[in-house]
């Protein structure tokens, strides 16, 4: 139920979508004598927000703290297995143009190939199925095997969980699958956005973790900077602020061992 209602409510909530609302409805009611003056309030408010995006580091400012929580780890010479949580490909995409399609989290694939040729002897696990309502055949495993023998991978040499929807269901399908053992020591590779709420899941299901965080979107040293970039701008803002409110409904929801989870 709780990701049928994440994925009804996200739209409406979501920064970019929410200010189009605003100055659609402000634009409606410009055309209504009575309700002029509050149209274009909302237009002027929606204006704004859009400036305030394009023009300042409001989206660095957002996704900083997110980012900077989980510093990257100085590998230890064993590791007992490896985990790529899945969104760094495009599923339908790939299924369309029958080749692997990578997105801006790319990065997580990347890392996930790097790290397999550093630890051969390691578990190499990738979990994610879909995160949509719709198509659900279209599954994240396969165009990963594909950019894995892009990548010089043998894909074979990896497992796959394919039915997780959201990072709480990868975490706990993944372990039921591997079951992993006591003082085993695995690493976690995702969006370093993402490493907060993702390694406070793992920890609630009791399977600590090493976060190895990639794909960043900020400057290093908690330095903010400012690119007169509409598209950009918001597409950092949009999945920090979506990182922020899965971090709280989590934390309601008793999946996360804290509201903030850090080193």
């Amino acid at each position: 139920m709780s990701f049928v209602l994440s994925k009804l409510l996200w739209p409406l909530v979501s920064p970019g979508n929410f200010l189009v609302l605003v100055l659609t409805v402000g634009t409606i009611l410009l055309f209504m004598r009575r309700h002029v003056r509050l149209g274009r309030r909302l237009v002027v408010a929606a204006t704004l927000g859009f400036l305030l995006i394009t023009a300042t580091p409001l989206s660095s400012l957002v996704a900083l703290p997110l980012e900077e929580r989980f510093a990257k780890p100085s590998l230890p010479d064993h590791i007992d297995g490896i985990i790529m949580l899945g969104g760094g490909v495009n599923p339908y995409l790939s299924l369309d143009r029958n080749e692997p399609s990578l997105n801006n989290a790319a990065e997580r694939v990347l890392a996930f190939a790097d790290l397999i040729r550093r630890f051969p002897t390691a578990r190499h696990v990738f979990t994610g199925g879909t995160g949509q309502l719709f198509e659900p055949e279209a599954t994240e495993d396969i165009p990963l095997k594909a950019a894995l023998v892009q990548a010089g991978i043998d894909p074979e040499t990896v497992v796959y969980e394919n039915q997780s929807r959201n990072t709480w269901e990868n975490a706990v399908l993944t372990q039921r699958m591997v079951q992993p053992s006591a003082g085993e020591t695995w690493l976690l590779v995702t969006s370093a956005m993402h490493m907060p709420r993702a390694v406070g899941i793992f920890r609630k299901v009791g399977w600590p973790v090493i976060p190895y965080p990639v794909d960043y979107r900020t400057r290093s040293g908690a330095r903010p900077y400012t690119r007169f970039d509409l598209d950009l701008q918001m597409e950092t803002l949009r999945d920090s602020v979506r990182e922020w409110v899965g971090l709280v409904a989590y934390r309601a929801m008793g999946r996360t061992d804290s509201l903030f989870p850090g080193p």
